[in-house]
């Protein structure tokens, strides 16, 4: 039993320090450490920005996404708003040119990616921005972004994403919560693992151009790194985005995600250690591997629990624990009750990486997307 139990004990330490121990070994490293912030040029700059919007048929929001843009306070003179409809079957170019967009361009049906990849093509800006169609930016974010970018050592910065319209259904806005924080110590401490779709900015020269099925959340931060640039989160730059209502879209929304991540590390050298330095490495091991890792690391913890019962008591307990998370989680519908709601959302984010790996496998990468029901 000597393996089973070494096997069951890795399992669980490797699951508490990817949801646990990593973020609180950061908090205590960001105290030992200085913040690592580069140096400001000596006055402020307003390169030209590009701030691109990809859309599939977002005749909902992307009127006011457009004004939304066209009311910041970054120079009119130089901002260029792009909407790239991605295959559009509805009223998004018309609205788009309506509310005011600089450039739209009607692309047939190619995915995201693409969309941005051809606006990129067409964009005049210095600095290339980032927006979901229904992200709505705060008047100084895209300042708040460049401001960033103006460091001579980054080349990706993305903002923070607050989630409106929370309810005990999905408790995605709590875990976006925890997320964030973690990540402002990745960014005090060395690099982001990771960005998010709904605002984001890079240098025009550090850009780069990549298959339809990889996605610049995950990749853009990475490849910065291994360019010898940082990629950052800057809290101040905020957008607010409405969440899936029902933790059935949050589970379809996260396996196509998925679907993408496994791509990056089934063909990419994401988890490769080369080209980072050591507290990128801990961060990418800790954050990335680990957590996408988390499907297999329970079903090895249970298996190898359920084998150890009669070895002591200890083994009873910690059966105990996981048999309450998964009741709990089946519980949740019909019991109102904050704790079992986590549980829920847990189990179902988890099983979404081993499902978005099944998806992968069986039927190739996906490519296109379409909009979380009750998101717009």
């Amino acid at each position: 039993m000597g393996f089973v139990a070494a096997i069951f004990w890795l399992c669980a330490l490797l699951l508490v320090h990817t949801h646990l121990t990593y973020a609180l070994s950061l908090e205590l490293l960001a105290r030992l450490r200085p913040p690592r912030r580069g140096r400001p040029p000596a006055a402020p700059t307003t390169p030209r920005v590009s701030l691109i919007i990809a859309a599939h048929d977002e005749e909902e929001v992307i009127a006011e996404r457009v004004r939304n843009a066209l009311e910041s306070d970054y120079p009119r003179e130089r901002l260029e708003v792009i909407v790239a409809s991605d295959g559009s079957t509805d009223r998004t170019v018309q609205l788009a040119e309506e509310a005011g967009a600089d450039l739209v361009l009607d692309l047939p049906r190619g995915g995201k990616v693409a969309a941005q990849n051809a606006a990129v093509e067409c964009a005049h800006g210095e600095v290339l921005a980032f927006s979901d169609a229904n992200s709505m930016w705060e008047p100084d974010a895209l300042r708040r972004l460049v401001d960033r970018l103006a460091e001579a050592d980054v080349g990706y910065v993305c903002g923070q994403l607050r989630l409106v319209g929370e309810d005990e259904a999905n408790e995605e806005g709590a875990y976006w919560r925890y997320e964030m924080r973690v990540r402002e110590r990745e960014s005090q401490l060395s690099s982001i693992t990771a960005g998010n779709g709904a605002i984001y900015a890079v240098r025009r020269d550090a850009y780069v151009v990549m298959p339809g099925d990889r996605g610049h959340d995950l990749c853009m931060p990475y490849l910065m790194v291994r360019r010898g640039l940082r990629a950052v989160y800057e809290p101040e730059a905020v957008a607010t985005e409405r969440m899936a209502p029902s933790v059935g879209g949050e589970f379809q929304r996260k396996r196509r995600m998925m679907n993408r991540t496994w791509g990056v590390l089934l063909q990419d050298s994401m988890l490769s250690p080369r080209g980072y330095g050591a507290m990128y490495a801990y961060e990418m091991f800790s954050h990335r591997a680990l957590r996408y890792a988390s499907p297999f690391l329970h079903v090895g913890a249970l298996a190898a629990n359920v084998a150890l019962l009669g070895q002591g008591w200890v083994y009873v307990a910690t059966l105990a624990v996981q048999a309450a998370v998964l009741l709990g989680a089946a519980l949740a519908g019909v019991v109102r009750a904050r704790s079992f709601a986590i549980a829920r959302y847990y189990v179902v984010v988890t099983a979404s990486i081993a499902i978005g790996l099944w998806d992968r496998l069986r039927s190739g990468p996906a490519i296109t997307w379409d909009s979380v029901e009750g998101t717009r």
